[in-house]
C-alpha cells in the first residue's frame, strides 16, 4: 500500500482508513459488563434498521441506549479533536500546536463549570460551554490580530494568556462551588469523561463535528498553503487569510463542541496528527482523512478502557495522558524530530 503521487491514499489505505473506526466500533460494542458477541451486535443493529423486532431486549437497550452513544461520541471527540489539531499545526507551523492553543477549551471548560454552579441542565451546560468556547476564542483574534507581521505568533501568544485567563476563571468557580454537590461535578468534568452521553446531547453537539469534519475534508488540498507566507501563497491564487480564518473558526467550533460534550480530553489533538504525518507525510490530502479515522479509533478504544478495566469508571483524560505521553516520546525518539 502507497500514497499516489497526487498526495491522495491509496486505495488499499482508504479501505483501511475506512474500516477501522467500524471494526473498533462493533468490538467496543461488546465489552462491558455483559459481553456480547460481534454477530449479535450486527443482528441488533440489522434488525433496528430494518425497522423488525428483537427478541432479547436486554441487549438491544445495552446496545442502542447504553454503548452505542458513548462510541458514537468518542468516535466523533477523537476525530474531532485529531483534525483541529492537525489543522492548527499546520496553520501556525508548531508541532506542538493543539485544538486548545487558542484558549478555547479553557472557555468551553469555563463555561460548563459556570453552568454546574448556576444548576443548569446538561443541555444548559453544554449550550454554556460552547458560548464560553466562542467568546475566548474571538477575545483571542481580536486580542492578537491586526498585524501584518508576525501576526501568528501573536495570536498564538494571545491564545496562550487567554487560556490562562480562563483557567484562573475556572478556579474561581470552584472555589465559589458547593464543596458537597457542585465541587465534585465540576472536578469530574474537568477531568474529561464520556459516562453522560445520550442521543439528546449529541443531537446538539454532533452536528457542529461533523460539518466541520466534512469541511476540512473539502478544502483539505488547499490545506497545504497554510504554513506558507502570505507572499507565497499569492503566488499560488489563493487568498490565504480567507483560509486561515476557516481553518480557525472551523477548528474552534470542533473543539468547542467536543468540550461541550465530554469536558477536557487532551493529546488527542497533539499525538494522532504526529502518527499520521509518520506514515502518510505531510500531504493534507491523505493527512485530514487518516486523522479522523485514526482519532476515531484512538478514543474509541481510549473510552472502551475507561469503562472496562475497573469497577469504577476512569477519566478519559487520564488514559488519554499516560497513554499519549509515552508514545509521544517513542514517536519523537523515531522520528529524530518533526516536520510541518
Amino acid at each position: 500500500m502507497a500514497i499516489r503521487r497526487d498526495g491522495r491514499p491509496g486505495a488499499g489505505w482508504i479501505i483501511i482508513l475506512t474500516a477501522l473506526p467500524f471494526i473498533a466500533a462493533i468490538i467496543a460494542l461488546g465489552i462491558g459488563r455483559m459481553s456480547i458477541s460481534p454477530g449479535e451486535i450486527i443482528d441488533v443493529l440489522t434488525v433496528r434498521l430494518s425497522g423488525g423486532h428483537i427478541e432479547n431486549q436486554l441487549i438491544e437497550k445495552t446496545v442502542m441506549n447504553l454503548r452505542m452513544p458513548r462510541i458514537l461520541l468518542a468516535a466523533l471527540a477523537g476525530a474531532g479533536l485529531a483534525v483541529s489539531g492537525c489543522a492548527f499545526q499546520s496553520l501556525f507551523a508548531n508541532p506542538l500546536a493543539t485544538p486548545d492553543t487558542l484558549g478555547v477549551a479553557s472557555g468551553a471548560s469555563f463555561g460548563a463549570a459556570l453552568g454546574i454552579l448556576m444548576g443548569f441542565s446538561l443541555i444548559g451546560i453544554q449550550v454554556m460551554a460552547l458560548l464560553m468556547g466562542g467568546l475566548a476564542v474571538t477575545l483571542t483574534w481580536l486580542a492578537g490580530s491586526g498585524r501584518d507581521r508576525g501576526g501568528l505568533s501573536y495570536i498564538v501568544l494571545s491564545g496562550i494568556m487567554m487560556g490562562s485567563l480562563f483557567s484562573a476563571l475556572v478556579s474561581l468557580v470552584k472555589f465559589a462551588a458547593d464543596e458537597e454537590s457542585q465541587l465534585p461535578a465540576i472536578t469530574y468534568w474537568l477531568m474529561g469523561g464520556l459516562d453522560k452521553a445520550n442521543y439528546k446531547t449529541l443531537s446538539l453537539g454532533a452536528p457542529v463535528i461533523i460539518i466541520g469534519i466534512i469541511l476540512f475534508m473539502l478544502i483539505r488540498w488547499r490545506m497545504n498553503l497554510l504554513p506558507l507566507s502570505d507572499d507565497e501563497a499569492k503566488a499560488s491564487g489563493t487568498d490565504i487569510r480567507l483560509l486561515r480564518g476557516v481553518t480557525v473558526v472551523t477548528a474552534t467550533a470542533i473543539t468547542a463542541s467536543t468540550v461541550s460534550m465530554c469536558g477536557q480530553v487532551g493529546w488527542v489533538g497533539l499525538l494522532i496528527p504526529h502518527m499520521c504525518r509518520m506514515i502518510f507525510g505531510n500531504n493534507h490530502l491523505s493527512l485530514i482523512p487518516a486523522s479522523v479515522s485514526l482519532g476515531a479509533v484512538f478514543m474509541i478504544i481510549v473510552d472502551t478502557l475507561a469503562r472496562s478495566i475497573s469497577a469504577a469508571e476512569i477519566p478519559v483524560s487520564i488514559l488519554t495522558a499516560i497513554i499519549g505521553a509515552p508514545a509521544f516520546i517513542f514517536l519523537m525518539r523515531r522520528s529524530g524530530g518533526w516536520r510541518i
